[in-house]
Formats: C-alpha cells, sequence, structure tokens
C-alpha cells in the first residue's frame, strides 16, 4: 500500500484528492494536510464582500467529506519537505504543525510515497506597507472572513452616503506584481450594483488601480476576443464596462504604501502620485507558502527545489531568456519535480517560467506587471492530471500519459457585474489557450473560434448556477464525478 500525501485543500489540492480517492483510495492511502478545516469556494467570495451571500453559503467542512472516498484529513500546515528521509522519520516525509485545535502547536512526520504540493499563495500583504485587513488600511475578499469584513465597511459607506456624504472607492491590485486581477475586476462592479440598488451611486466616485498595462490584460499578455461576430482587444471590452459604469481607471501603477485615506503609487514615468480614499479593496501579490526543503543528511535544498518567491520547480523551462524568446513550450506539462519523480507541485504552488505579459519596469527599476494566473479552470485541470499520473504511477505506468500544459489549455471566466436574479449581469470569458501560442495563432496567439467576451443576464444566471453545481460536485454528492471541472 502506497501513501500520497496532499499539502492543501483549494480547488487544486481537493480536486486532486477527490479523484484519487474515488480511484485508489480503497487500495492505497490518500493524506490530505490542510491548515483550515473548511473548503471555500473563493471565487463566491466577492458576493460575501457585498452582502449577497453569508460564509455558510461558500465553505463547508472538510473532514466529513473526504471520509467519503476514504482519505484521512489532518487539520495542519506543512513546514518542511524531507523527500529522502532522514531526521525525524527514516523515509521520505514532509513536518507538519497542526492547527487542530485538539492538537495545536504539535508538530510530527507525515511520511509520503507521492507528495502533491498543492499550499496554494501566501498573501503576501506585507508586501505593501499600510496593505491588508490585518494591521494595514484596505479591506480584501481573498478569504470569507476577509470579505467578511469588506462587507461591513461597504454597508457603513452605503449608511454614511445615505445621509448624504459622498465616498471614494478604490479597487484593484496593492502591489507592482500583483496577480489575480479579475478577482478585483469582479468586486467593483459588485459595488457599483450594490451603490446603484441602495439609490447612492451619484455619490460615489469608484476608481480602479491596477499594475496592468491596458484594461483587460489580466497577467495574459492582453487578449482579443470575439464579440457579435468582431474581432476586439481586452482593452477596449474593459474599458466599454467601465464607461458604461461612470468608472475611473488608473493602469500601469504599483501601489508603493496605503496610508489611512491615501494611497502613494508610482507609474512607469517613475513618477510618483497619492490616490485619496475612503474604501479601498486591494488584492495582496502572491508567494510561495514558507516551506524548507532538506536532504538525506539534513542539508538545506529550498533553493533547488523552489524558486526565490516560494514557488516549487516543476518540469517547466526555468533558463532566463529574453521576452521575444518565451514560448508555450516553456511550460509545464506533468507538474512532476526534476529531482524526485514522486512529487508534484500544482495550482498556484507550481513556479511559473515566465511571466505570460511582457515584463516592465518604471523609470526607477520598480517591476510593474501582472504575474501569471493559474487559477480556476487551470488550477482544476493541473489538479486532475496529477491525479490521473499517480493513479497510472501506482498500477506500475513508467511513463507520465497525461498532462495539462497551460499553453494547450483553455479558460472561461464568468465575472460577476452585479448580484440580482433580474437585474444582474456578468462578463463572460473564454481563452484559449491561457498561454499565447503564435506558432499554431499567428496572428493573436489564440483561436479565435474559441476565444470570445459577452456581457449580459444570462451571463449572471450561470454564475449562479455554476456555484451551486461546484459546491455540489466538491462535496461529493451523488454524481459528483461527472460533472465538468
Amino acid at each position: 500500500m502506497a501513501r500520497i500525501v496532499i499539502l492543501g485543500a483549494g480547488i487544486s489540492g481537493h480536486t486532486a484528492a477527490r479523484y484519487l480517492g474515488k480511484w485508489v483510495g480503497k487500495q492505497h492511502e490518500v493524506v490530505v494536510v490542510s491548515p483550515q478545516p473548511k473548503w471555500n469556494w473563493i471565487p463566491s467570495n466577492v458576493w460575501v464582500g457585498v452582502g449577497e451571500m453569508n460564509e455558510q453559503q461558500v465553505t463547508f467542512d472538510l473532514a466529513p467529506v473526504y471520509r467519503k472516498i476514504n482519505v484521512d484529513f489532518h487539520q495542519a500546515r506543512a513546514v518542511s519537505i524531507h523527500p529522502e528521509g532522514g531526521g525525524a522519520a527514516a523515509a521520505p516525509h514532509v513536518m507538519v504543525e497542526y492547527t487542530d485545535p485538539a492538537r495545536a502547536g504539535e508538530t510530527a512526520p507525515i511520511t509520503f510515497d507521492y507528495l502533491v504540493n498543492a499550499t496554494g499563495p501566501k498573501l503576501n500583504f506585507g508586501a505593501t506597507p499600510g496593505l491588508g485587513p490585518d494591521g494595514g488600511h484596505t479591506v480584501s475578499v481573498c478569504t470569507p472572513e476577509h470579505a467578511l469584513e469588506a462587507n461591513e465597511q461597504l454597508q457603513a459607506a452605503i449608511a454614511a452616503m445615505k445621509k448624504g456624504e459622498t465616498r471614494t472607492f478604490v479597487v484593484g491590485t496593492g502591489h507592482g506584481m500583483c496577480t489575480c486581477q479579475g478577482a478585483a475586476f469582479e468586486y467593483i462592479y459588485n459595488i457599483d450594483h450594490s451603490l446603484r440598488e441602495a439609490g447612492v451611486r451619484d455619490k460615489a466616485r469608484l476608481v480602479w488601480i491596477s499594475n496592468e498595462y491596458e484594461l483587460g490584460d489580466f497577467g495574459m499578455g492582453g487578449v482579443h476576443i470575439k464579440r457579435g461576430g468582431y474581432i476586439t482587444n481586452g482593452k477596449v471590452f474593459a474599458e466599454s464596462l467601465m464607461v458604461e459604469r461612470g468608472m475611473e481607471w488608473i493602469v500601469r501603477a504599483a501601489v508603493k504604501k496605503v496610508e489611512p485615506g491615501k494611497i502613494t503609487y508610482e507609474v512607469l514615468d517613475g513618477s510618483e502620485h497619492e490616490l485619496q480614499f475612503d474604501f479601498a479593496m486591494l488584492i495582496p501579490p502572491f508567494a510561495g507558502q514558507p516551506l524548507k526543503a532538506f536532504d538525506g543528511a539534513g542539508e538545506d535544498i529550498t533553493g533547488e527545489m523552489f524558486a526565490p518567491n516560494g514557488f516549487m520547480k516543476v518540469d517547466g523551462d526555468y533558463t532566463p531568456k529574453p521576452y521575444e524568446d518565451w514560448s508555450k513550450d516553456d511550460w509545464p506539462r506533468t507538474y512532476q519535480t526534476p529531482k524526485y519523480p514522486n512529487i508534484f507541485a500544482i495550482g498556484i504552488a507550481f513556479a511559473p517560467p515566465h511571466l505570460i505579459s511582457k515584463p516592465m519596469q518604471s523609470a526607477n527599476g520598480t517591476p510593474i506587471n501582472p504575474t501569471p494566473p493559474r487559477t480556476g479552470m487551470p488550477s482544476a485541470a493541473i489538479g486532475k492530471c496529477v491525479a490521473e499520473n499517480i493513479r497510472d504511477m501506482l498500477a506500475g505506468e513508467a511513463e507520465l500519459k497525461h498532462s495539462a500544459c497551460m499553453g494547450e489549455m483553455g479558460a472561461a471566466c464568468v465575472a460577476s457585474t452585479g448580484s440580482h436574479i433580474l437585474k444582474g449581469t456578468a462578463a463572460t470569458m473564454t481563452v484559449f489557450p491561457v498561454v499565447p501560442d503564435y506558432e499554431t495563432y499567428p496572428e493573436y496567439g489564440r483561436d479565435m473560434n474559441l476565444t470570445f467576451g459577452e456581457i449580459g443576464l444570462a451571463g449572471h444566471w450561470m454564475k449562479y448556477i455554476l456555484h451551486h453545481v461546484f459546491i455540489y460536485q466538491a462535496k461529493l454528492r451523488p454524481g459528483w464525478s461527472i460533472l465538468p471541472d
């Protein structure tokens, strides 16, 4: 019997756990380690952040779900990886520190035959002074707890506006190298909708601030989309949405610090500017979780297994090369680590070989460019791919037959622009492939028959339905494995 240990239970880790539990859970031991006892459908945190959903609607307890498929759950945080054993255990193992109240603070080794790093991102609020809800001056929708606090502040602002006061709302990215613009993009439109529903939109200034070179970049190097039979670029699509709603925008910006009521940011020409605010929701940059790695002799090999940003190196091409030489073939296919074939990294935990968007820096040398997105559909596809390969390895297959290269997969995004069964809307966008492939699609880098965008009420219905479908699937309800990931 082999033991597969999965670190993390986000979209990617939970996907791998679901399938491995279903396929090999009776013959082998599947263990999930996560510091949080609950699963969170992160895309719907935006609705928690405007009071349209509560925490219970976007979370559920993991342990009872995993028992259905013979998966063992440990509420703990991974501290270090020992791929050759040594120290606390002779066999390969991961050291964990328990966050379960019954074992809080206890450390122990968990041995493994296969290890899947799905630890996700560290929300690196500390990279920008004054950023974030914990000791900072901005709110967040990255977790349900953050989103609840954001809604409290939003409702307080609405109450003040109903008394005749004005408010400035700033939403976007809180650092020059953030990813996940989509969550912020979605949130500003939900704020706009909430203000209109409350009858106070005329008393609000809404400002978008982002590290994108142009609106609609989303860390994917921009995108051309087919809309209404015509091809347009993401910049026009995104700008039209903001113009229609009376929003302002600032791009090519790196937030340098946040003080009470004031954001200081730098733009590409090196100049610094100030932006006053009453309410600000800025997404933090992501870093890898603070995991260490040690060889059998106890020597620190963290620098070999992880990139400087803390994400784990896998089978991508990390050779430094000029932007003009970047290729979709640089991107990982199997997410297997080069030195240890029994270790994989999936979802946000793997290190991208380079940016997708063109690297930019200000006249002062400050990097101002989005980092690659790999949440949502790509995370789920990667998680399932690795689960398939581990299943086959357990059956004796020597060659990894399943791949999930982001240069060969598409992604769909349904971004809510207001939650209401009759008046809500959503921007629906599909992109294929995520990483542009100019060899196959020389004009735009993507298949224009599979890359398109629309906005309307139908998109809102779709997002609402998908919320319930994915919660249903994640809870392992009957027929879950036949639903799309």
